[in-house]
Parts: C-alpha cells; sequence; structure tokens
C-alpha cells in the first residue's frame, strides 16, 4: 500500500446510543453500555436480554427497512460534515458498503413458497445493492461502488480497500458505510451457542476484554460512515497505511501461533512507515473472549510496548460487520474532543497498559486491529491531522 496520507474528512454514526456521532461520542465518554433489555433475547424465547438495537427512527424516504434508513443516514451525517469542513466531491466518488449478513428483512422474500406474497418493487426496496445505488443517485456519485464482506473485519477491510482506490487514482474520494443490524432473537442466539455472545447481563459485567473473570461480548448495532480523500482535506484523522491476511485455519477459531495476525500488524506497519514502538494507543477488536485477549495481549506485549490498550465493546457491543467501523470512530473522534472514551475497568487488568475509563488523548499514532470469525485479520494505522 501506499504510504501516503489518506484524510478522513467526515463521521456519521447510528448506534445503540442514538443517531449521529455526537450521541455515540456522549455515549461511549459516559462510560455507560448502550444496552438495554430486550423481549426474546433470553435463555427463552419469552424471557429478555441484553442487547443494543438502534432506535427505530430515521428517514422514512430513506426505505422501509431500519438497515436501509441507518445506512443511508449514516453516509449523508458523513458527507454532509466534509462538507461543512470544506470537502468538496471530485468527480469520481466511489462508495463501499461493508456488511456480513445485510438487511435482514429481505430474507423472507427469497424463502421458498413465499415469493408470490411480494412484489418486485418491494423486492428491489431491499435487496443490498438498492440504498447503496439511491445513494450514490443522491448526491450524483459516479465512481466505483461495491460491497466488501470480511466477517468482523469488514468495517476495517473497507477502509483499507478505500485507501487502496485512492493510492491507485482510481478514485478521487471515497465514502465508506458498514452497516450491521442483525441484532434478532435468532441471530443472537446462534452466538450465545457459540459461547461468544453474553445476554444475561449488562455488557459492562460481562465483556471485559484484557480483564478477570470476562465471558464474551455483547451483541449490538451500527452504521457508521466515513467520507476519505487523498486531496487537501480538514479532517478527523489520517490513514497511514494498512492490511488485512486470512488464518486459513478453523471456521471460528484463531490460529493460536498467531502467525499470520502478528503478520498482518506487521505489514500494517510497513505501509505505514512506522515502527511499533511509535504505536501511541492500540485500539483493539477486544470482544472479552479468551482467544482474542491472548492474540491481541500479544500484539500489545511484542509489537506496540509503548501503547495503552483499550476496546469499546463492553460500551457499544459488538456491532459485527460495522465494528471495526465504530471502533474507528471512536479514536478519531477522540482526536476532534481531545479524548479516549475507553471503558472502566471491571476487574484486574491481564497487563498494566489497559487504560481505566475515559482519559485526556495524548498526541501520536493508533493501530486500530480487528480479528473476524473464520480466520480475517485487519489492522489499520491511524495519525493526528498534523
Amino acid at each position: 500500500m501506499n504510504t501516503s496520507a489518506t484524510t478522513i474528512s467526515g463521521v456519521g454514526a447510528v448506534t445503540g446510543y442514538g443517531w449521529g456521532r455526537d450521541r455515540l461520542w456522549s455515549g461511549l465518554t459516559s462510560g455507560k453500555s448502550c444496552a438495554s433489555l430486550h423481549p426474546g433475547f433470553g435463555t427463552s424465547l419469552d424471557d429478555p436480554g441484553w442487547v443494543a438495537r438502534i432506535p427505530d427512527d430515521g428517514d422514512s424516504a430513506d426505505g422501509k427497512t431500519r438497515f436501509s434508513r441507518a445506512m443511508r443516514w449514516s453516509a449523508r451525517e458523513a458527507i454532509h460534515d466534509a462538507m461543512a469542513r470544506g470537502w468538496t466531491p471530485g468527480p469520481r466518488v466511489g462508495l463501499i458498503s461493508a456488511v456480513v449478513l445485510g438487511d435482514l428483512d429481505m430474507f423472507p422474500m427469497i424463502v421458498p413458497g413465499t415469493a408470490a406474497s411480494f412484489t418486485g418493487r418491494e423486492y428491489v426496496s431491499v435487496t443490498p445493492s438498492t440504498p447503496v445505488s439511491l445513494l450514490m443517485q443522491e448526491f450524483g456519485f459516479h465512481g466505483p461502488a461495491m460491497s466488501v464482506s470480511a466477517m468482523c473485519t469488514s468495517g476495517i477491510g473497507a477502509v483499507i480497500t478505500a485507501k487502496i482506490w485512492l493510492d491507485s487514482g482510481m478514485a478521487d474520494d471515497v465514502i465508506v458505510v458498514a452497516t450491521d443490524l442483525s441484532a434478532t432473537p435468532e441471530v443472537v442466539r446462534m452466538f450465545v451457542q457459540l459461547g461468544v455472545a453474553i445476554t444475561d447481563v449488562d455488557f459492562l459485567d460481562s465483556c471485559r476484554p484484557f480483564q478477570q473473570g470476562s465471558r464474551g461480548f455483547g451483541f449490538g448495532e451500527a452504521s457508521v460512515a466515513f467520507t476519505m480523500t487523498n486531496r487537501p482535506s480538514a479532517g478527523y484523522g489520517r490513514v497511514l497505511g494498512g492490511s488485512m491476511s486470512h488464518d486459513a485455519f478453523h471456521a471460528t477459531s484463531v490460529d493460536p501461533t498467531l502467525t499470520q495476525v502478528t503478520a498482518c500488524v506487521d505489514a500494517a506497519l510497513a505501509s505505514a512507515g512506522v515502527g511499533g514502538a511509535d504505536i501511541r494507543y492500540l485500539n483493539a477488536h477486544g470482544p472479552g473472549t479468551a482467544q482474542c485477549d491472548a492474540a491481541e495481549g500479544a500484539i500489545a506485549r511484542t509489537r506496540t510496548p509503548n501503547a495503552e490498550v483499550f476496546s469499546v465493546k463492553p460500551l457499544a457491543g459488538h456491532c459485527q460487520a460495522a465494528a471495526g467501523a465504530v471502533e474507528l470512530a471512536a479514536t478519531l473522534l477522540g482526536h476532534q474532543h481531545g479524548g479516549l472514551p475507553a471503558p472502566p475497568q471491571v476487574a484486574d487488568p491481564a497487563f498494566p497498559a489497559v487504560l481505566n475509563g475515559s482519559a485526556p488523548m495524548e498526541h501520536g499514532l493508533t493501530l486500530k486491529t480487528s480479528l473476524g470469525m473464520g480466520g480475517h485479520n485487519a489492522a489499520v494505522v491511524i495519525g493526528p491531522m498534523s
């Protein structure tokens, strides 16, 4: 990857904290999770459980489904934010949509025997390509547009792909939007059965990355968008470099040798032209599972010896396709506000570098890591604007 810096000039967000990046920031800095009890997410369909679903809001003109409304709303907020900061779209603005399951409201239409219940117009309204196409149409963007999917690394993978487009000259600017609204009882229950999702207590009680007693993650939803450009622009931060890899080891588990995880981090640092000792913060994937704690703990000890470590999953939840984007937004908004929204510790940390609650953000580089189920790895280096 080219080591030229890419500016993230706009941010938009819809999360369990509400609609808008300001809601995300105030929620993260409150030190309280956005989880609440919802019926059907407990041990049975009759019991409530703790999840973080985005409020059913937005503009009805953006579509019938929460997915389409959240996706277009967050992207529009990022675009308007960048324009307010002086960004002028170039002739080739591309769009990358990061997804995993996509719009679950579309699934009943493809169940055998149900097609006659829906019109062609209804089907088109919820296909994953439709919100993308309508957004391109709304702003008159004509660059490349596509979706990427790499489990929990999808959001960071989309940011890295956008930088590749910009560095290669394929696009003048790129909108990245990562959307996941898959917190349904059926989906969450599958992750509970896998032993990684916890719904019986609030996120801060269950998800304790790099701390004793962590049981796994709480399930969240989000749509987060960024406006990215290599042209001069005011912004939140700069993408200096990144890398992606795959363990090719197991359908759910991290390769315990960590060969590909550490290689991905090394490649990201090299592409950014920095060393591990230059990293001030490690913004971890941090879902609070034993495998990920071990992997990212090893990164902290062997690759980023001077970095303080945090994960916002105990606050925002694990937002699957949008997870990395929510966590990257925490760093970018931290640059703007001069603070780091780390969650409070609730147990003894595994090593001293783990942050305990919000703290002033010092000038320096952040390494953002993402580890996706099935062996997907991604890492990106973020720097302040100056």
